[in-house]
């Protein structure tokens, strides 16, 4: 009897230990979570890089239950909202956190302030973590996968299972391209031979990622730059509220990236990519719908050469009202209708050929 009861005890123990792991996991409609990108996406791994590039300091996150952690934005960013959309009770975490932990079993964050498809990318603003660096750290984790499970296999088939967002080329455009004094890269392409090199690089990295086993990718599009309050500056419009030369390069890129999916969903056995329409998101009437009063300029008090948020600056109190919390990056309110709208389309164009809540269940 002494023996039995001791039995029900140790085992309802056990019980006690693992149910919160079992309820985790069980409210996560993936068993794992992987974004890739750049600063739009950053959740710290740029803080202790030597770069100008990082937003582990007030303002940022002041909105932010854990503060400035190195999102470059006053609360949640895309990932957060995502991962919540999913049944993350906690956040993935940044991959300078996570690596080498069987944290990468749910999935960390890979992406990096600044980084570009292009390794050249940003690289005047100090370091960062370009898409090729990125697809190798996740090789890495694999690995460490691979070990925690016991075998290759069963790390395959965990990874097929995951969900990866990837959000890239909008620094290759700011910090590059369209850098001020005028690059050597705008010198030797037009906006076409750029976006083709670009696609180029990218469609090799897509295909690198679904040679890790990742299966479900979301790939998001570049957001109208040409509206973004730096490229104001940089470039002042006559008589239109945003730089239109760029946003016509960002559309051509984004055409060519839609091109890019469709392939790589044709000829990859088994790939669901999808093509998540950032630049189409925020554009029309996105602004009235939200509430927004300041469209194009930023809420914090900004460094003028790096467009980013002066430490302790002065920042706005009414910031659900903008669009952009430094000269580049989305406020929360605009992160999470843009998330929103990529999980369950509201129109057709907000995702193709599926929104984020169709690939899961593929």
């Amino acid at each position: 009897m002494a023996t039995t009861t001791s039995k029900c005890i140790i085992l309802a123990i056990i019980f006690v230990a693992i149910t919160p792991q079992l309820l985790i996991h069980a409210q996560q409609k993936v068993p794992c979570f992987f974004p890739f990108g750049d600063s739009l996406f950053d959740s710290g791994n740029n803080n202790n890089l030597l770069t100008l590039l990082k937003a582990n300091y007030p303002p940022y996150g002041i909105d932010f239950i854990y503060g400035s952690t190195g999102r470059f934005t006053n609360g949640k960013h895309i990932p957060d909202i995502l991962g919540q959309l999913l049944g993350y009770v906690v956040n993935v975490p940044p991959n300078t956190i996570g690596e080498g932990t069987n944290t990468v079993l749910r999935g960390v964050n890979y992406a990096s302030g600044g980084a570009g498809i292009l390794d050249e990318t940003s690289l005047q603003l100090g370091q960062q973590i370009p898409m090729n660096q990125q697809l190798k750290n996740h090789q890495v984790n694999i690995g460490r996968i691979a070990t925690i499970l016991g075998n290759q296999t069963a790390a395959n088939h965990l990874l097929r299972q995951c969900l990866y967002t990837v959000d890239m080329g909008n620094s290759d455009y700011v910090n590059n391209y369209y850098a001020l004094p005028l690059t050597l890269t705008r010198i030797l392409y037009s906006p076409e031979s750029f976006a083709e090199k670009l696609i180029h690089e990218y469609s090799q990295q897509l295909t690198t990622l679904y040679n890790l086993q990742a299966r479900k990718v979301a790939v998001f599009g570049l957001q109208p730059l040409g509206c973004i309050p730096r490229e104001l500056f940089l470039y002042p419009p006559k008589g239109t509220a945003c730089v239109d030369f760029i946003n016509d390069a960002v559309r051509l890129f984004n055409t060519k990236l839609i091109s890019l999916v469709r392939h790589l969903n044709t000829n990859l056995p088994g790939a669901n990519f999808t093509y998540i329409n950032t630049y189409g998101i925020l554009s029309g009437n996105f602004a009235a719908t939200l509430g927004i009063k300041v469209p194009n300029a930023s809420c914090c008090e900004v460094n003028k050469i790096t467009g980013l948020c002066v430490q302790d600056g002065a920042v706005c109190s009414n910031r659900d009202e903008y669009t952009y919390f430094d000269d580049y990056h989305l406020t929360q309110i605009v992160a999470n209708y843009t998330t929103s709208r990529a999980y369950i389309a509201q129109t057709q164009s907000d995702a193709t050929p599926v929104d984020i809540q169709t690939l899961i269940r593929a």
